[in-house]
């Protein structure tokens, strides 16, 4: 039952606009990502084939990315320091990332992240601000802000929703009602509303586009 139910899930998630599949989308065609914080377990490890660099300060998440040999290269560092020329990868990526910084932080990060990228930047973060503690023994696990979708559209970004219907989602995105298989179900079947509906969704996956001249549309 549980592998019927696991093979459903990734089912929705393929039609229903799953982050992996519209991560794949987003960087078809290009030939190489930096993907800041990118944790033990990227979603680029879905995607086609391409050159990526991995930067993560927390030493356990970064062996476990390494075992997996899911980036090219690793880079251990803080993303808050960390430096590149400008237009150095095609696509630069923070998937749940900016909602672990201060406000402030996380505006310099984009900023920076519009520099290095020579076509696109993607970001994803919970639709607004969701406490979490630190845990994993990882005290950057702690969410420090809440983004929503009109202030990052007014950074230039196209926002979509993902993960389903907020309401039904609560710590560290887990389903918050019982039977918890029925309501996971229920919350896959709103990805097709939520992501034309972004204020309804529990995560953002917002994307924002390079011109020749590094300047955005």
């Amino acid at each position: 039952m549980a592998g019927k139910i696991k093979k459903f899930e990734s089912f929705l998630k393929k039609v229903f606009k799953g982050e992996s599949e519209l991560l794949k989308k987003e960087l078809s065609g290009f030939a190489s990502v930096l993907d800041l914080g990118c944790g033990f377990n990227s979603l680029l490890q879905y995607c086609n084939k391409l050159f990526s660099v991995g930067v993560e300060s927390f030493e356990p998440y970064l062996e476990k990315s390494k075992e997996k040999k899911i980036h090219n290269e690793y880079i251990k560092a803080d993303i808050r320091k960390i430096d590149f020329g400008k237009k150095s990868f095609d696509a630069i990526i923070a998937l749940e990332v900016i909602e672990h910084l201060t406000k402030e932080e996380g505006y310099e990060l984009i900023r920076k992240m519009e520099k290095w990228a020579r076509k696109k930047i993607i970001i994803s973060t919970p639709n607004g601000y969701i406490w979490q503690n630190g845990y994993d023994n990882n005290p950057l696990q702690e969410h420090k802000s809440g983004w929503s979708v009109e202030e990052l559209e007014k950074l230039g970004f196209r926002v979509k929703g993902i993960s389903g219907w907020k309401k039904l989602r609560g710590y560290k995105g887990s389903i918050r009602y019982e039977p918890n298989f029925f309501w996971k179900i229920i919350s896959d079947l709103t990805r097709l509303i939520v992501y034309y509906c972004p204020k309804l969704a529990f995560q953002l996956f917002c994307v924002k586009e390079i011109d020749e001249k590094n300047k955005y549309r």
